[in-house]
């Protein structure tokens, strides 16, 4: 036992050291990138957006693991804002939104919060776009109000229950008490070492674009409020997808669904092509040569497809293939 004590002196010094260094590193990123928007507050709950451009309401809700401010690096929120008013969320728990722990954040509980919001914005019919996890958001918006939400555009969606080894590995820091631990030590360290790789990977097989490397704050996506947000967005990932695949028959607005034809991070096949066929108004759109990072490596195909869902273009079968020659070229 003595011989151990040692040992666990140190290993608690390490694990202070590093406490030390993400909570200034935290500190130091904040500082670094202050809100780019404004704040709404919803039931007690801050929510942090940004917003540009006028007329037609087009909401924007990014995907897991980062915030409102990769749709700006991507350029696809500048460009939307040129012709529609353009809002785009950081979604509970990331970027400078509240997170409470007491609530469940899952898709049904944050469509209903914003919702709220946009009302609370004075925001009417609005276009719904989402990406990875928050095309779950965008369609329980749908599903909780179809009368509210115009059309829906949905990028690189992960729509049906199946197994992901990412679920396994990545879903211990949202644990109570040891995810803490982990989250203000070791998670961090560890995040920023994957990060190359794990970039690399959604992006895959188009290059990582120079504006993301460029202008993306990692950090911030590795601050421990925000890896609790994104560990507990992962474990919900398949409970959240088996809840609401029983009710994507109820969409009857316009859909258009969009993901990179070589996304290996989410497999169109398996998500996005199943979706187009379950549902009779939506448009499918494989961007050839791209991954799950559509909206980067493809954003005029983005913003075609805002366009698209904007003007309520009649969207039946017959265009789906029209849709994707076009993407094509």
């Amino acid at each position: 036992m003595q011989k151990r004590i040692p040992l666990l002196l140190g290993g608690a010094a390490a694990l202070a050291t590093m406490a030390v260094f993400v909570q200034r590193r935290t500190r130091k990123t904040e500082y670094e990138n202050p809100p780019l928007g404004r704040f709404v507050e919803v039931d007690g709950i801050r929510l942090h957006y940004i917003e540009r451009g006028e007329g037609q309401p087009v909401v924007m809700l990014h995907g897991n693991g980062t915030m409102a401010e990769e749709l700006d690096v991507s350029g696809v929120l500048d460009a939307a804002a040129e012709r529609y008013r353009v809002i785009a969320f950081d979604r509970p728990g990331y970027g400078y939104s509240d997170r409470p722990r007491m609530t469940i954040w899952s898709p049904l509980a944050q469509a209903k919060l914003l919702c709220k919001a946009l009302q609370q914005l004075g925001v009417e019919q609005p276009v719904v776009v989402g990406h990875s996890w928050g095309t779950m958001v965008a369609m329980a918006m749908a599903l909780e109000q179809p009368e509210y939400v115009q059309s829906l555009v949905l990028l690189s969606g992960y729509y049906y229950p199946m197994p992901r080894l990412d679920v396994v590995l990545s879903s211990p820091p949202a644990l109570p008490i040891l995810g803490d631990l982990m989250r203000h030590t070791i998670s961090p360290w560890f995040g920023r070492m994957l990060w190359p790789v794990m970039i690399r990977k959604l992006f895959a097989p188009a290059d990582t674009t120079e504006r993301f490397k460029a202008m993306y704050p990692v950090w911030m996506s590795l601050r421990p409020s925000q890896l609790r947000a994104t560990t507990e967005e992962i474990a919900l990932m398949i409970p959240s997808a088996y809840n609401l695949s029983h009710r994507y028959g109820e969409l009857k607005m316009p859909v258009v669904i969009m993901a990179g034809a070589a996304d290996l991070h989410v497999i169109p096949k398996l998500h996005s092509e199943r979706l187009h066929e379950e549902l009779p108004q939506s448009a499918l759109i494989l961007v050839p040569g791209v991954g799950h990072m559509v909206q980067h490596s493809a954003p005029q195909e983005v913003m075609a497809a805002i366009d698209q869902a904007v003007n309520r273009i009649p969207l039946v079968r017959a265009m789906a293939g029209d849709a994707i020659m076009q993407a094509a070229r």
